[in-house]
């Protein structure tokens, strides 16, 4: 091989492989091997074609020449049965001086490609991942490729197809580092931030009953102003870590583990009330949809956070069912009820949202036997 030649295909292909190993943008480093073939083969035109299930090609970039009555190349569909296909599937590169007239090749030359005449494809991939193949056309009348160029064109086929191969697995290795990440974050925030939160918020609650008749009514107000605040951002960090573990928002059926978010929000409320709520679930709670699972959720905190504040309950039962397309929630205590003039927002928006997610929300208190809160909302999805 001349030494001219090789240096220019290795600097070519050094060139694809710092393109595939650092570039975002796939269809670039496409446009940039078939830049590179046609140059390398003195080409008026270069293809590079990707395999399909049924063994056809579709051009996936092109690099040449093409006159203004033309038609762009790109999406352009091969038959399982040309001679760029055989190449594809066999791994056996092909030249031919004319392929409009060639046996080999003329059958099945598409209308687009006609006035070309020399040709000559080779394998695009490795013998594990053929890819498809990398096609350069001259125009008819013009010299064919010589052997040399077809040597070069198959060595660079097949060293960018390599890469390629590679590059794909060192972005899926980095989607899973990413992804694992994510999952890390979301974890400490749901984990640890929002537990904290949720613990100051109750906290903050407690010193807002017990200062109500101490402190003025402004001092009073930017307590419970304070608790909603924290019960926002709560909600705020949430839904930031439903993204960090979501984060294609396309994806039509996004489930939460609700039964591992129950059992977290019982052990923060044991924590604080000095005893652990008892605690029943039934139904696939890990396969309660994301927006059904937030309403329950919500209805959760909300209603142990009432009993923490202000029951002065020694028991407390959780119980959380999913069951023929509606997803339950009971938090019941033995404690004092609700006192009378006690702010009762947290509750009317757990009113609010179930009437707006197509459920109910009943709230049933007394001195004597205590405070129930039943909340219940149909599945999303369900049917």
């Amino acid at each position: 091989m001349d030494a001219t030649l090789a240096a220019r295909a290795l600097s070519a292909s050094t060139d694809i492989a710092t393109a595939a190993l650092t570039a975002d943008d796939p269809d670039g480093v496409l446009e940039l091997i078939v830049r590179r073939a046609a140059e390398l083969a003195k080409a008026d035109l270069g293809l590079v074609m990707a395999r399909g299930e049924e063994g056809e090609l579709t051009v996936e970039a092109a690099h040449g020449t093409l006159g203004p009555d033309e038609n762009d190349p790109v999406g352009l569909r091969l038959s399982a049965r040309s001679s760029a296909a055989r190449v594809a599937r066999r791994g056996v590169p092909v030249v031919v001086d004319d392929f409009t007239s060639d046996p080999r090749t003329a059958p099945f030359v598409p209308k687009e490609l006609r006035r070309y005449g020399p040709f000559a494809a080779a394998p695009f991939g490795t013998g594990e991942r053929r890819l498809g193949a990398l096609t350069v056309y001259r125009r008819r009348g013009a010299a064919g490729f010589d052997q040399a160029s077809v040597d070069v064109l198959t060595a660079f086929a097949a060293q960018a197809g390599l890469v390629l191969v590679l590059a794909e697995g060192a972005t899926a290795r980095q989607r899973v580092a990413v992804y694992e990440e994510r999952e890390r974050i979301a974890r400490d925030l749901h984990d640890v931030i929002v537990q904290r939160l949720y613990a100051a918020g109750v906290q903050l609650g407690l010193l807002e009953r017990r200062l109500s008749k101490r402190v003025g009514r402004e001092d009073s107000a930017r307590l419970a102003e304070a608790v909603d605040q924290l019960d926002t951002t709560i909600a705020e960090v949430r839904d930031t870590v439903r993204a960090l573990r979501n984060p294609d928002p396309g994806e039509a059926e996004q489930t939460s583990d609700l039964g591992a978010s129950v059992r977290s929000e019982v052990d923060v409320a044991g924590e604080l009330l000095g005893y652990r709520p008892s605690l029943e679930m039934s139904g696939s709670l890990a396969e309660v949809p994301a927006d059904s699972a937030d309403h329950a959720r919500a209805a959760l905190r909300e209603a142990l956070s009432n009993v923490v504040r202000h029951s002065g309950a020694a028991h407390t039962t959780v119980r959380v069912t999913s069951d023929g397309g509606r997803l339950s929630l009971e938090v019941g205590d033995d404690g004092c009820g609700i006192p009378p003039g006690v702010a009762r927002r947290g509750l009317r928006h757990l009113e609010e949202r179930a009437a707006a997610a197509g459920g109910h929300c009943e709230v049933r208190s007394s001195a004597q036997r205590g405070t129930t809160v039943t909340f219940e909302v149909p599945i999303a999805g369900a049917h």
